[in-house]
């Protein structure tokens, strides 16, 4: 009974954005889960039909889209392998090594049939001695009573039939065929009988397999057979099975190659599914947690990032119904980049990439597709600059799939001129174009309204801020070109010196540029506006002008506000001046009334302190310039001298304690600043009044003689 009201109570707060934030940041990431898990669950489950092998088909069953007919395919590729020939290596030596035992026989025979003091008796001895006793003593009676010639006769139709039979290619299963042969072959030679089945005593054994199988190149002929046989596709909307036609063993493969015979996977796989969205948000929490404590703690974020994660899948979605190559995951780069930070997009990248994984069947060509294409939008708009810099991001990642999808091409099938391949080719590189396009158009289109919706402040908005057409700004040139150029020049200063402490560049500048807009309600009370020599401090108190010059840092929060300035512009024109004291007039004061004592809180302002490296560096970037450009002389040993001092004051004045700003960050700043000051504010020559007239005669003469 107590469940109910506490999960009412955990909705209450995530909706109305009350209650804590870990009670509102587990119900988000639940509800996020439960979307994205929605998501995948209905996009991988097809609809199915139940059909059995061997029965009719209870319904007309057509192609839904185009797919690879992996049944039909293999069939043939398994006829043409099965059509290659086995392949042997002839083994020369059996022929040879026959031949040549043929003729030793031969030699053998005729040097014992020409010994003349040995009788016959003696002479089949050495016969058995030296060629073996298989040989019958009829077989070698009959040799030695034969002629030298007839002997050479005999030697050659054994050594004809021999190479015949050999020279055809004796197999290891065809020996006993081969021998069968050579049987067959001398029982047909005009000798006696003796003779006969002494040859074939001879030559059997020289009978020997000379054709050796050779397994690697036959299945190497057989691989080559197999892929000359190009793939069978089946066209979408194609018949498949007709109502009442026996379902078979290929209507069931090719069923199952175009998802349609039930769920694409079993009921196992979707508890599979949950603890691999369940992993995953594991270790995205944990990274944000490690990581990006800001965000993590921040349920505002929290929310935008699970909003971009929605919306990547949801086109995912749509765009895999036209090319798998379409789906827009650089989109998501994109807007993470510019509304969060890279790195934190690499991971989303990564993330979104395996999440379409499931949508897509794990294709692979997609899969490098999308990961390289959401890894260069990220590159591209890392370091934004300028508002075109996102559309020059979408032409950069639509080349990236264009290499990548020509690669994978490459890599997998190959290049080939006939029509299925190019018309397949055309539409991933048009898709991959598209998927570039398309991506920079979407996040172009829906970073404004996330900005707005979510109060996030990107480089994008900082950019159009810096724009010296903004109203702000060109009011302030009008009514107050002293602060402006002030204002410029410790733009200038701000963006160097977080350049060189890994501050945000873009936010110094713009901020530099607004920090003083309080000075346009009274602009003539501060000097750099004053060009007629008339001081209107000089007629009031100490008390009142520092409570003018106080007053310009709430003016300048005002008139923020009300030009809806980022709050992050905002807070930095509230700090750049902390609790600093206004020491010219407090001096004014102390030597005014030297018997009262002066309060130092009136001569100060208000505050607060700088709570980050802008601010600070703006709060430092002011009274650096301010100072220097009071100096008579600003040759670079007292420029330095003052940038020194100037930081050391802050930091003694305890401005800098709430910065995250170390004593090397600081030496770092006053170099940068030397630097830049110096070259500012160089020391120009000075040309003596006749030289120059004499400049402007000679000038004027030369014009006019080129009127003439």
């Amino acid at each position: 009974m107590k469940i109910k009201p506490l999960l009412k109570k955990y909705i209450f707060d995530l909706f109305f954005l009350t209650g804590k934030i870990e009670s509102r940041r587990l119900l988000l990431g639940i509800s996020l889960f439960v979307i994205i898990y929605a998501i995948l669950f209905f996009s991988i489950r097809p609809i199915g039909v139940s059909v059995e092998l061997g029965m009719p088909s209870p319904q007309r069953i057509t192609a839904n889209r185009e797919v690879v007919d992996y049944y039909t395919t293999n069939m043939l590729r398994e006829e043409a392998a099965a059509a290659v020939s086995q392949v042997f290596d002839q083994v020369p030596d059996v022929l040879e090594d026959g031949k040549s035992a043929i003729a030793d026989f031969m030699t053998e025979i005729r040097r014992v049939k020409g010994l003349q003091e040995t009788g016959d008796g003696e002479k089949v001895d050495l016969v058995r001695k030296t060629l073996g006793d298989q040989f019958s003593d009829e077989f070698i009676y009959a040799l030695m009573g034969m002629s030298d010639y007839n002997l050479e006769i005999l030697q050659r139709r054994m050594e004809t039939i021999f190479e015949e039979i050999v020279s055809q290619g004796i197999k290891e299963e065809g020996i006993q065929s081969a021998r069968k042969q050579l049987s067959q072959e001398i029982s047909m030679l005009p000798y006696d009988l003796e003779i006969r089945r002494g040859a074939e005593v001879v030559l059997l054994p020289l009978i020997e397999p000379n054709l050796i199988f050779n397994a690697e190149a036959t299945q190497a002929k057989r691989e080559a057979a197999m892929m000359e046989v190009e793939q069978v596709i089946i066209p979408k909307k194609s018949l498949i099975v007709q109502e009442g036609e026996k379902v078979t063993e290929k209507h069931i493969a090719q069923l199952e190659a175009l998802g349609l015979l039930g769920p694409r996977i079993h009921l196992g796989g979707y508890f599979g599914l949950f603890f691999i969205l369940l992993t995953i948000f594991t270790l995205v929490t944990v990274y944000l947690y490690l990581f990006h404590k800001d965000i993590y703690e921040n349920i505002t974020y929290l929310l935008l990032l699970g909003l971009i994660l929605v919306l990547t899948l949801v086109f995912g979605l749509a765009a895999r119904f036209f090319s798998g190559y379409l789906i827009p995951v650089a989109m998501s780069g994109i807007l993470i980049t510019v509304l969060f930070e890279p790195r934190l997009a690499v991971l989303m990248n990564i993330i979104l990439t395996l999440l379409l994984g499931f949508v897509i069947d794990g294709e692979f060509n997609y899969i490098v597709v999308l990961l390289v294409g959401g890894l260069v939008a990220i590159y591209s708009v890392a370091n934004l600059q300028r508002r075109s810099d996102l559309s020059k991001a979408g032409i950069f990642v639509a080349l990236a799939n264009v290499v990548s999808i020509v690669a994978l091409y490459f890599f997998t099938t190959g290049f080939q001129l006939d029509y299925e391949f190019l018309r397949e080719f055309s539409i991933a590189v048009l898709a991959g174009l598209g998927n570039g396009l398309f991506s920079a158009v979407m996040a172009i289109g829906l970073l404004p309204y996330l900005e707005s919706a979510f109060g996030m402040t990107t480089a994008v908005t900082l950019l159009e801020l810096s724009d010296p057409g903004r109203p702000l700004l060109r009011k302030m040139l009008m009514e107050a070109p002293g602060t402006y150029h002030h204002s410029v020049v410790v733009g200038n200063l701000a963006e160097a010196v977080a350049e060189s402490v890994g501050a945000d560049p873009l936010l110094c500048r713009v901020s530099a540029f607004y920090h003083d807009i309080g000075k346009i309600k009274r602009p003539y009370f501060f000097v750099e506006n004053q060009f007629t020599g008339d001081n209107p401090h000089s007629k009031i108190s100490p008390n009142l002008s520092a409570l003018i010059i106080r007053s310009h840092v709430k003016d300048g929060v005002e008139f923020a506000r009300e030009a809806k300035l980022p709050l992050p512009v905002i807070d930095i024109i509230r700090q750049h001046h902390g609790t600093s004291m206004i020491s010219f007039f407090y001096q004014q004061a102390l030597e005014r009334d030297k018997e009262i004592n002066v309060s130092e809180e009136e001569f100060r302002y208000e505050g607060p302190l700088p709570q980050s490296k802008e601010a600070a560096i703006i709060l430092l970037s002011d009274s650096v310039e301010a100072a220097v450009r009071s100096l008579s002389h600003p040759v670079a040993g007292r420029i330095e001298g003052m940038v020194r001092r100037i930081i050391k004051e802050k930091l003694n004045d305890g401005q800098l304690d709430e910065a995250p700003l170390t004593l090397k960050d600081l030496d770092k700043i006053g170099d940068t600043f030397v630097h830049i000051l110096t070259g500012i504010f160089h020391r120009r020559i000075e040309y003596p009044e006749k030289e120059l007239r004499a400049d402007l005669e000679r000038g004027k003469n030369k014009y006019a003689g080129g009127g003439k």
